[in-house]
């Protein structure tokens, strides 16, 4: 995976000249965030072809045909596969959102330079009555331009802020250009400035698009951030929450998965490893299409996210539950 993807940026990292070193970190979040979401499947895998060895050496039948029971043969599958989740549910609630921030810090930096939909137009309502509008944000450098801050009170523009360029530090907002425009009941009031250090009731990183922001934060500041925009009413709530309910759901698919894989792959065929490893690929990819089908639903209309991210786990635990009673047998 990581070679592939070398392959396929290498041109565009010694195009831009990117240092070395930031590479190597890059490369290494990139590892880490997309192992988060393919590690079920690893897993999966292993096991099909750990146990499918097993059983093609007999070495399943012999063990059962000892006296001991299938379910003490599953036992240590169980341990390992609970084992594996607590791991990955630590590393999606604090490591895989800090490598999500840097492996798309990066892309913005390098690979998305001058996507427009990536890096411009990004709008946020702040608070009931105040809206800014900032383009091309970058969140490395806590720098935005085209900075705008609307106030209504009672849906009447009461004031508006300009200024070509918004920048963050030591808690002050530097504001270049700035520009205030106060609509009274007879008459306006325009005040310029050069420069304007002040500061503002939201967070500079709330200007981060919602491409990505919610996958950036540990599990505790991200239901903080989703109680915040459930309070502004902000309308793509289901992009938040499919984050949410997958940085669980796919810890859990590993133990279902490791279910599955032992029921397939315990009981000797005739075509060998190589069905048994077929039927896990097949699995695995099913399971793919629908966590993206279903995800893809939720977040771009009103279906429920939690329906969303979990009827796929649903569905595979039956199939594991119903494959494990044959298995038994």
């Amino acid at each position: 995976m990581v070679t592939v993807h070398i392959a396929e940026k290498i041109g565009k990292i010694i195009a831009k000249e990117v240092p070395f070193l930031e590479t190597m970190v890059y490369l290494g979040d990139f590892t880490m965030y997309f192992t988060n979401f393919l590690f079920p499947i690893f897993l999966f895998i292993s096991t099909m072809f750990f146990t499918s060895k097993l059983a093609n050496n007999t070495e399943v039948i012999a063990f059962l045909s000892s006296g001991v029971s299938f379910n003490r043969f599953l036992r240590p599958y169980i341990i390992g596969a609970t084992l594996v989740c607590l791991v990955a549910l630590l590393l999606s609630a604090i490591f895989v959102p800090q490598a999500a921030e840097g492996f798309n810090e990066f892309q913005q930096k390098y690979f998305r330079k001058g996507n427009a939909a990536a890096t411009t137009n990004v709008f946020r309502q702040i608070s009931d009555n105040d809206y800014v509008y900032v383009s091309n944000y970058q969140k490395s450098s806590k720098r935005g331009f085209d900075f705008t801050l609307e106030h209504f009170e009672d849906n009447v523009l009461k004031y508006k802020i300009y200024a070509n360029r918004i920048s963050f530090k030591d808690s002050v907002y530097t504001l270049t250009q700035y520009k205030k425009r106060t609509i009274l009941e007879d008459r306006e009031i325009i005040e310029k400035k050069n420069v304007l250090d002040t500061v503002f009731t939201f967070d500079i990183d709330e200007l981060t698009p919602d491409e990505y922001i919610a996958e950036t934060l540990t599990f505790n500041k991200l239901n903080d951030f989703i109680a915040k925009e459930e309070k502004r009413g902000n309308a793509n709530m289901n992009i938040y929450y499919v984050e949410k309910y997958k940085r669980i759901s796919i810890p859990v698919s590993a133990f279902i998965f490791t279910i599955i894989a032992v029921a397939v792959s315990s009981v000797k065929k005739r075509g060998g490893m190589g069905v048994n490893l077929a039927i896990g690929i097949v699995i695995a990819m099913t399971y793919m299409f629908l966590d993206k089908v279903f995800g893809t639903i939720a977040e771009k209309s009103t279906f429920s996210p939690w329906i969303a991210v979990w009827a796929p786990n649903i569905f595979f635990a039956l199939v594991a539950l119903y494959l494990l009673k044959n298995a038994r047998r």
